[in-house]
């Protein structure tokens, strides 16, 4: 059979650009050869029909709701996984057998301290600080306390970085929240799996004992789970580029923490619960659904829609769930903030409105009433956004590394600014 070729014709000029072919989903044009023959690149503002890379990790189709990791459904993952389990299976492309999850499981909960002078660095922060800030500078600090393990050549190296970037990140971020709300530090404990030590960190005190409860640590492991890889977006892509170049991954993921920070990427979250806050109960939702009909009107329906998915973001199903299970353990069955959730999710479904224009719930819509009902204030949302993260920028930086196609990330640009003119000196101006 022969290969697949799309001609581009430019006046008499004509050139033949190669399609490449995945194991599931669209075909791409290969555009190398483009600029070197024709002088021409291609204009596509956010990339949103640019393959920037090859990867074997995380496939989307956003037309049909399917995410998978590695393969496996996230539906699959969420409800017969744990957090570390989906970790090894991103990191190293299979899940583990039962004596490497017991391997992988110690050696994560076994990094879990920070450098004890990581405590003192938290105090050059303002007490006001905002967590996501604290977490930016604290983990691009890393690399100042981990001198052995920034060698990105060494694969060794770059393994011991990995984990210790997935078994610090809970640490570091209950440290920001506890500095955030003016509480000493809690340490990691060996003996707690990792959403558990984890919730540990974030809500006890040392005056008393701190008991975990199972169903908000198994909804903390959902949510992980979740948030663990997505693909190319924003922050994913930002490490990319910024390991591309081949800076240390603890400068990579901070870079990566700090595009995740954006009101439209990981802080949407936050931005869906102070919607539901403001609309407030179920009888005003009519009054903001027209607000959102409105062209006129600037008002916008927060976690409704989504970049890829054009249908259910599956995520969205499990955290509906999810967020049930913590409102129902926690005795807030009659949530308000949730009756008006349900009955906006209701419309979205039925109205045409929102079925011509796609606009179904995505994950942040329920995350932010969960994630508020177990405790954390809304400042938090996307630090607990960049925790689960981390293991997907990692495992993408890992096979950036190693891709032997990869080049510096160097985004062309349509230059509409003066042409060539000449300075004038400032005595004629």
């Amino acid at each position: 059979m022969s290969e697949t070729k799309v001609v581009v014709a430019i006046e008499e000029e004509r050139l033949e650009l190669s399609v490449r072919t995945g194991s599931i989903g669209p075909d791409v044009v290969d555009i190398g050869p483009l600029y070197k023959q024709l002088k021409m690149f291609t204009y596509d503002p956010g990339f949103t029909s640019t393959a920037s890379c090859e990867s074997k990790i995380t496939y989307i189709d956003g037309d049909e709701g399917v995410l998978l990791h590695r393969g496996f459904p996230i539906e699959q993952l969420a409800e017969h996984g744990d957090f570390l389990e989906v970790c090894y299976l991103l990191l190293y492309g299979e899940l583990p057998t039962k004596a490497q999850k017991a391997d992988f499981d110690y050696r994560v909960t076994h990094h879990t301290m920070v450098h004890e002078q990581m405590s003192r660095f938290f105090t050059g922060f303002r007490r006001d600080a905002h967590p996501m800030a604290v977490m930016c500078g604290c983990v691009g600090a890393l690399s100042a306390f981990y001198h052995d393990s920034t060698d990105i050549t060494d694969p060794h190296q770059r393994m011991v970085a990995s984990l210790r970037m997935i078994a610090k990140m809970p640490t570091i971020a209950a440290m920001a929240y506890k500095y955030h709300i003016g509480q000493p530090f809690v340490y990691p404990k060996n003996d707690l799996d990792y959403a558990s030590n984890f919730l540990r960190m974030c809500f006890a005190v040392p005056c008393e004992e701190y008991v975990v409860n199972p169903v908000l640590a198994r909804a903390m492991d959902r949510i992980f789970i979740l948030h663990a890889d997505h693909e190319q977006n924003a922050s994913t892509s930002t490490v990319r580029l910024a390991g591309s170049s081949g800076a240390n991954p603890f400068a990579c993921i901070a870079a990566g923490i700090a595009c995740l920070w954006g009101p439209a990427h990981g802080g949407a979250n936050e931005a869906a619960l102070n919607m539901l806050a403001e609309i407030g109960t179920a009888d005003r939702i009519p009054e903001y659904i027209a607000k959102a009909k409105d062209k006129n009107d600037p008002f916008r329906l927060m976690g409704f829609g989504h970049r890829v998915y054009k249908n259910y973001d599956p995520r969205a199903k499990i955290m509906q769930k999810t967020t049930h299970e913590v409102l129902a353990e926690l005795g807030q069955k009659d949530d308000p903030l949730l009756e008006v959730a349900m009955e906006l999710e209701r419309i979205a479904l039925t109205d045409e409105y929102f079925i011509e224009k796609k606009l179904y719930p995505n994950i942040d819509f329920y995350s932010g009433i969960t994630l508020s009902a177990m405790g954390f204030p809304t400042e938090m949302f996307t630090v607990l956004f960049a925790l689960a993260r981390t293991v997907g920028w990692i495992a993408q930086w890992n096979e950036m590394i190693e891709d032997a196609e990869q080049r510096i990330g160097r985004p062309r640009q349509l230059y509409v600014g003066a042409p060539l003119r000449d300075y004038v000196p400032v005595s004629k101006r």
